[in-house]
């Protein structure tokens, strides 16, 4: 849209070219219609059939998430990045507009609309889960300040299905239990939600405490790597869906993955496989080393699970091992 403002004027969207292709986003007006990301190309033109679907241009994304990047370095050399347009950003230390949050993020963005011609959006809390949330709250080209005053009641009031990590499932599953608002959170025990959902209550009940821990994480450690493909027409053929994770997928996945696993190791081998209805289910296993029989067996164990369900797409993985086990495995063959 920037780079050619007809685009502006109606519901667009970045895709691929062909029906089986799946949006990566799409533009407010489109949104308007229903439209939005990881939807299929065919299943968007029914909501919106005069949509305008455009390929994407990657080369282009990464130099301007670059120069966007300098951007926020002028400001502080905490940064985190999430995707190519998305980070958060540690501003304690800086000296700039008096240290005020709000002032730098403000600055930030103006920066960026000037440099880059893009809006963007802020959210400023102090602690990193409430902003990311704050981040959503005044889309398009706008923010939200959390202050440490705010944050037990903008918790109290806050939806948890706004909360990372509580997708439709989890949502409907504290629904059941009356769980709503962040308030319901509190008047619970950590202990109740950990045995309800494991690891993820104990998480949640310390979110809705406005307690997260985590820091800004200048350097992100890569935990898997992944290849898959999406069919040209739905399948059940085991013996096709077999062919070609075999022939096509693993020794895609060997290519990328054997720098990693030179360097760190791997722990995991996993399949992912998404049905016609786009439901999406996956099983992994404990493993050291790329084996296409393991992940063959893998896929028939999943594919058993559904017999007859239609296949849409079927993906391949392995886990990394963390590199500081690596590098502490390594200590034991030093050399004196």
């Amino acid at each position: 849209m920037r780079d050619n403002p007809e685009l502006a004027k109606v519901p667009m969207a970045i895709g691929g070219n062909s029906h089986r292709g799946v949006l990566s986003t799409s533009n407010y007006l489109a949104r308007e219609y229903g439209v939005r990301s990881a939807m299929s190309n065919y299943q968007a033109k029914k909501l919106c059939p005069h949509l305008v679907i455009v390929p994407g241009r990657m080369s282009v994304y990464k130099d301007v998430s670059a120069q966007i990047r300098g951007i926020f370095a002028r400001y502080t050399n905490l940064i985190e990045p999430l995707s190519l347009d998305e980070a958060y950003l540690d501003v304690t230390n800086c000296a700039q507009f008096g240290g005020s949050a709000t002032l730098i993020a403000q600055q930030i963005r103006a920066d960026v609309e000037r440099e880059t011609g893009l809006t963007a959006s802020a959210g400023i809390a102090p602690i990193k889960f409430l902003a990311k949330i704050a981040s959503d709250e005044n889309k398009p080209n706008g923010q939200f300040v959390i202050t440490p005053n705010e944050v037990n009641d903008f918790i109290d009031t806050l939806p948890l299905k706004k909360i990372p990590g509580v997708g439709k499932v989890t949502q409907q599953k504290l629904l059941a239990l009356g769980f709503q608002y962040g308030c319901d959170i509190k008047a619970s025990s950590e202990d109740f939600l950990y045995q309800r959902f494991g690891k993820f209550g104990s998480v949640l009940w310390r979110r809705c405490h406005g307690i997260d821990e985590r820091e800004v994480e200048t350097h992100r450690v890569r935990k898997s790597v992944g290849v898959e493909t999406t069919f040209s027409e739905d399948t059940n053929d085991e013996v096709e869906l077999t062919r070609r994770l075999v022939e096509s997928l693993f020794p895609e996945l060997t290519r990328r993955a054997q720098p990693y696993i030179d360097n760190r190791g791997m722990n995991k081998l996993g399949v992912k496989v998404k049905f016609f209805d786009f439901q999406v289910v996956s099983k992994e296993c404990q493993y050291d080393s790329l084996n296409v029989d393991v992940l063959s067996t893998l896929l028939k164990e999943l594919l058993a699970r559904y017999p007859s369900k239609p296949v849409r797409l079927i993906g391949i993985n392995i886990g990394l091992a963390d590199s500081k086990s690596c590098q502490a495995q390594l200590g034991l063959f030093d050399s004196e």
